[in-house]
């Protein structure tokens, strides 16, 4: 009896009786049982010995660089340090002058007139051209000759081909065979802002693809790596650059400016006014004196402060001025619709759509405004892109490819497009708010009628815009007419799409909060 009574307290308490280990110990024991027992044991892996983690080290950031660009490398490209750049063509097939025949016509000047080489007159006959604009006549024969020229002009005159033949002429008539250093150029040609630089690149490329030499463009924004990898690989005959980028290059020894033959500073009134002065300064510091090298000065507008500039970075330079009315009335029809800031919206519309506009280019002053005009033309069903200062790089030049090509119906813009734009057929250049600085005027409508061709700029004169009239009318020396639209310009938008802009909510600009000092607990 006190032994049943023991062996229920042990199987309480977890202790087996010794008559059930005996048991136990009698049955056969259980494969699966067994390996659940042994499973925990096991303490080394079937595949080999471990091995200690080895100790942390720190990455140089020269390590660091070539990690990131090896990360980044697509497959089966080749690790050189060659960029894919648009192909120089050298044709191999003789061309004559003959071939390229302008009919002689008084008060003109062919291209043939002048004394440049036969590989800039054959691009010019590929590109289409037969006669030279008012800055081109007046600059080429000074140039082309080895002097210093210093000329007022608006951005759609023709001055970059100018500067780009002087150029291609002189590295065609004077070739240096020899070895040269990488990152010393022959040319060098300073803009201040990066469309503006893409811009002159594309034209010397259409212009001196007959010419062998090299030609880079170096801007802020993209390609940093692979721009560094040039200059450290590729001797360069013509560098293109903005002042900022051009200056980090310059700390870091990749570029040589003592061997520059020929400087072009363009839109110089827009360097000063951006700030750019102390650096093109170093810039022009580290080039051959103005005596040992030739100097091309252009700008826009020639205050005090631009001629001082002028006067001390050339010699005796022949002066040429291209009036803003002759750029603003000869090839550019201007309308001028008096409208109110309810009004624009509707009035926009029926422009595009009744005139049937493919090719249109807005100009706004503010980036909400800019914002506001792309969701609204979206919700229309309108093809259209934003090109603001907020905008990356890579995302502004891929947006004005598209517009280019056609793929984009209507671009938007601040006045960073203002100067550097340049697309072929732009039919209408729109103010939708009138600019505030008179200047930028000329600058806009300048992008449609280019080089000459046929354009309109129609302006919006509403109840904040107007008053600047005044003051652009002095600018011009002419009286600005103003019209109102048409009846069927005023036709309401379909109502389809007024319900879409009242569907969608506004979205408020975001408010800085007052403070009224620190919060006390209660």
């Amino acid at each position: 009896m006190l032994k049943k009574y023991i062996t229920k307290f042990k199987a309480l308490f977890g202790a087996k009786p010794k008559s059930v280990s005996a048991a136990a110990s009698s049955k056969p024991i259980d494969s699966k049982s067994s390996a659940q027992k042994q499973k925990p044991h096991i303490q080394t892996k079937a595949s080999g010995v471990h091995h200690p983690r080895e100790p942390h080290k720190k990455e140089t950031r020269e390590e660091y660089r070539l990690r990131h660009e090896k990360k980044g490398r697509k497959p089966n490209v080749p690790s050189t340090t060659s960029i894919a750049r648009p192909a120089q063509i050298i044709s191999s097939e003789p061309w004559d002058d003959s071939l390229f025949k302008v009919p002689v016509i008084d008060g003109k000047t062919r291209f043939h007139d002048l004394d440049m080489a036969k590989e800039i007159l054959h691009a010019i006959y590929d590109l289409g051209f037969q006669y030279c604009t008012q800055v081109q006549a007046e600059t080429l024969p000074k140039s082309l000759a080895g002097d210093d020229v210093t000329a007022q002009a608006q951005t759609g005159t023709g001055k970059t081909a100018a500067f780009l033949v002087t150029i291609f002429d002189r590295i065609l008539k004077q070739p240096i065979d020899k070895k040269r250093k990488s990152g010393t150029p022959r040319a060098l040609i300073l803009a201040p802002t990066r469309e503006l630089v893409l811009q002159i690149e594309k034209d010397a490329r259409g212009l001196g693809k007959y010419v062998p030499c090299s030609i880079l463009a170096l801007l802020g924004g993209i390609d940093y790596v692979k721009q560094q990898k040039i200059l450290q690989s590729e001797p360069c005959d013509i560098l293109i650059c903005t002042p900022g980028r051009l200056i980090d290059f310059m700390h870091k020894k990749l570029v040589d400016l003592g061997k520059v033959e020929i400087l072009i500073i363009d839109e110089a009134d827009r360097m000063l006014d951006m700030g750019f002065i102390p650096s093109v300064k170093q810039i022009v510091i580290a080039t051959p004196q103005k005596a040992k090298r030739q100097t091309m000065f252009f700008s826009a507008t020639m205050t005090g402060d631009v001629k001082r500039l002028a006067e001390s970075w050339t010699r005796q330079a022949f002066e040429i001025t291209v009036k803003p009315e002759d750029v603003a009335v000869q090839s550019i029809e201007q309308i001028t619709y008096i409208t109110t800031i309810a009004e624009k919206p509707t009035l926009l519309y029926n422009i595009i759509m009744q005139k049937k506009l493919e090719r249109v280019l807005i100009f706004v002053n503010r980036r909400h405004e800019a914002r506001r005009l792309v969701e609204t033309f979206k919700m229309y069903g309108i093809s259209c892109a934003l090109l603001s200062g907020e905008v990356d790089q890579t995302q502004r030049i891929k947006r004005l490819e598209n517009f280019r090509e056609g793929k984009v119906r209507v671009l938007v813009a601040t006045d960073v497009a203002s100067r550097g734009l340049h697309v072929e057929a732009i039919s209408h250049v729109i103010n939708y708010n009138m600019p505030q600085d008179v200047e930028e005027y000329v600058h806009r409508i300048g992008r449609t009628g280019r080089a000459g061709a046929s354009g309109i700029a129609i302006n919006f004169a509403d109840e904040e815009d107007s008053y600047e009239l005044q003051k652009l009318e002095e600018f011009l020396g002419k009286k600005i007419e103003c019209v109102f639209p048409e009846d069927e310009l005023l036709i309401p938008i379909p109502e389809m799409y007024n319900k879409i802009v009242a569907q969608k909510p506004h979205r408020k600009e975001p408010q800085k909060r007052v403070s009224s000092g620190p919060r006390r607990r209660k």
